[in-house]
């Protein structure tokens, strides 16, 4: 391929949640633009299967055991990163948990999961990796938010707050870091097709999650991470701060 076609050429990236749906795309579609790639998820064998996978199309590729609600795992996955890779140019905070549920006799653990690994994972990895984008002047942080950071509904309480807390992160920290050369961006995915709702522990919200899913045309993965590549390919000059997909039929 030319390098036109290649724009993340001579980049390096590190995308978290990787073992599997948008994750696991969005590494794929990094890799098939030029940059070498960073992997990290807590199911190694799905990661060595993906990093097998991306070598065979010719990418450089790392992978990572982690697990980003610990914070010393995160403040390790960059540094090896930039050790084993020889930078950091891109990191796509995508590990999330989505446990939907009522907040009346909802098992307060489901809550903890998610704040732990929607926004602490998201702030530790970009506490890890900022200071080093700052001081090169350039990078990308993209945090792979929801429609739920916009919409509260009943039945997602917990999860529309974690997600509600990316977006207010993201553009405060876009504020501090964007006349540094450092662009901050939210993607928001409506209804996907991953296997996220299969872990709900709500019976009737796990059955209700899936009910609507197989009612419309969900996007895909790749969907999204096409979305990513199009945020981090931009010129140094543009910045896009958000991007909303939603599957055409998703009405909210």
């Amino acid at each position: 391929m030319t390098e036109v076609a290649r724009p993340l050429s001579g980049k390096v990236a590190l995308v978290t949640g990787a073992s599997s749906g948008i994750g696991a795309a969005t590494a794929a579609a990094l890799a098939e633009a030029g940059a070498a790639v960073a992997v990290g998820a807590r199911r190694r064998d799905r990661l060595d299967a993906l990093a097998a996978r991306l070598r065979d199309a010719g990418a450089r590729v790392l992978p990572l055991d982690l697990d980003v609600s610990d914070e010393a795992a995160c403040r390790d996955a960059v540094r090896r990163t930039r050790e084993g890779l020889g930078g950091l140019d891109v990191l796509v905070n995508n590990a999330g948990v989505m446990l939907l549920g009522t907040i009346v006799g909802a098992d307060p653990e489901d809550w903890r999961r998610m704040l732990s690994t929607n926004v602490l994972g998201l702030m530790y990895m970009t506490s890890a990796a900022i200071d080093g984008m700052v001081e090169q002047g350039s990078g990308d942080v993209v945090n792979v938010s929801s429609t739920a950071g916009r919409v509260a509904r009943r039945g997602s309480g917990v999860y529309n707050a974690s997600k509600w807390a990316v977006n207010a992160f993201s553009e405060s920290l876009r504020q501090e870091v964007t006349t540094r050369g450092v662009r901050i961006s939210l993607v928001e995915p409506g209804a996907v097709d991953t296997e996220l709702r299969s872990h709900i522990t709500q019976p009737e919200a796990r059955e209700d999650s899936q009910r609507y899913a197989e009612g419309i045309r969900q996007l895909r993965a790749e969907d999204v991470a096409r979305a990513i590549v199009y945020v981090v390919t931009q010129p140094p000059h543009v910045a896009v701060n958000e991007v909303l997909v939603r599957p055409t039929d998703q009405e909210r």
